[in-house]
């Protein structure tokens, strides 16, 4: 058994997450960005070790191991077939977006996206001059679905070179099913739309939502998409900066690459390539553990907001460890909504509007940390809703 309810204290040691200017105040729970509070899997921290007491850290390239390694929890966690041929490293997935952006569309070519979603594909596609389209996903009964009708329309009106999918979807957590896949990649092959399908958090999964890679759904979507992953959100090692973007298209493949070296993005470090070739070979059991864990705080959560906080709806949670809570109830407004939690609840997020359409009045929460921390955080939402209420 592993330990996810130890404590470890993150501040002073270089975090993005606890040691920028916002969290220097010690009553702040930061509970923003998508990085665990966990200690990673002891494997990995042995082979990190191995590596520093050899001394040497020139340069490295993927090994054979290291790709059979990929291989083989694509296969076995996600009955996932890929060649090794497929597998292209980056130094991150944002870093793979942007890099598809400029190898697979001009400038001003309009390229979709669903929203609410992950900011940086906003940022993706705007720093390279092309066009944002949206396609706003509908929520209603507490979940989110695409109105495949106005996806369609968007694409043939806007004429889209490309749609960026969020598969979970983040920061809603949605796990699209079969279907909805099978609809958007029909879709997207009427209309010659390249798919870039970002799949970074596809080892976080509940109950009966499963995972499917895109591939999976159909052999023809191999001809047009491809699939960015990494170990980085479930082994809790963004700061290495690893990731596989598995491109099956050998002319897909050989533009992606032109690009990558024309960016100068290099492989990852060598400890990057260590850590990723270690969680994949001995990470099952921990993975298993951790999404029970993770269930089981995502099930506090929704217990203690239907109890004591009735007023404040966490969407249904089908992926990630990242929840969506609509707190609109509160009849706060983007900013006052920012300031009540950051300066009376002391609690740092990431704020619903910065993911764009349908996310204002919505707060994303990290529960990934020990549930003693869940705890207190959410005692501490519940005591300055109070507070405010009595005024």
């Amino acid at each position: 058994m592993y330990n996810f309810d130890k404590i470890i204290n993150r501040r002073n040691t270089n975090s993005e997450k606890y040691d920028r200017e916002k969290a220097k105040d010690s009553r702040i729970i930061p509970m923003w960005v998508a990085d665990m509070d966990f200690e990673t899997l002891p494997e990995i921290k042995e082979v990190l070790e191995k590596r520093v007491k050899h001394g040497i850290f020139g340069y490295a390239s993927p090994t054979e191991s290291y790709y059979q390694a990929v291989i083989h929890w694509m296969k076995t966690r996600h009955n996932f077939d890929v060649n090794k041929d497929w597998i292209i490293t980056t130094t991150g997935i944002v870093t793979a977006l942007k890099l598809a952006v400029r190898a697979f569309t001009q400038e001003n070519d309009k390229i979709m996206i669903m929203k609410p979603v992950y900011y940086p594909f906003d940022a993706s596609i705007r720093v390279n001059h092309r066009v944002i389209v949206e396609c706003p996903l509908i929520f209603n009964n507490n979940s989110y679905s695409c109105d495949f009708d106005l996806f369609e329309r968007a694409i043939q009106e806007n004429n889209i070179k490309m749609f960026i999918l969020c598969n979970p979807h983040n920061p809603i957590g949605k796990v699209w099913t079969r279907d909805e896949l099978y609809q958007i990649g029909m879709i997207c092959k009427k209309y010659n739309v390249l798919v870039i399908s970002d799949e970074i958090h596809m080892d976080f999964t509940y109950g009966q939502n499963k995972h499917i890679p895109f591939y999976n759904v159909d052999e023809s979507f191999k001809d047009f998409s491809v699939i960015c992953t990494a170990p980085s959100k479930t082994f809790n090692l963004a700061a290495l900066q690893t990731s596989n973007i598995i491109i099956a298209d050998e002319k897909l493949r050989h533009l992606f690459e032109i690009e990558k070296d024309a960016s100068g993005v290099t492989d990852p470090n060598i400890f990057g390539l260590d850590a990723c070739e270690a969680a994949y070979t001995y990470g099952a059991k921990w993975v298993d553990e951790l999404i029970e864990y993770l269930q089981g705080n995502i099930n506090y959560m929704n217990d203690f907001l239907q109890t004591r906080l009735p007023d404040l709806k966490l969407v249904e949670s089908q992926g990630l460890y990242l929840v969506w809570v609509d707190m609109r109830a509160l009849g706060m407004n983007k900013d006052e909504l920012e300031d009540f939690m950051l300066n009376k609840a002391y609690l740092w997020l990431d704020e619903g509007y910065i993911f764009g359409t349908g996310g204002e009045g919505f707060e994303r929460f990290n529960i990934a940390c020990p549930r003693s921390v869940l705890k207190k955080a959410l005692e501490q939402l519940e005591k300055a809703i109070q507070d405010r209420n009595s005024f």
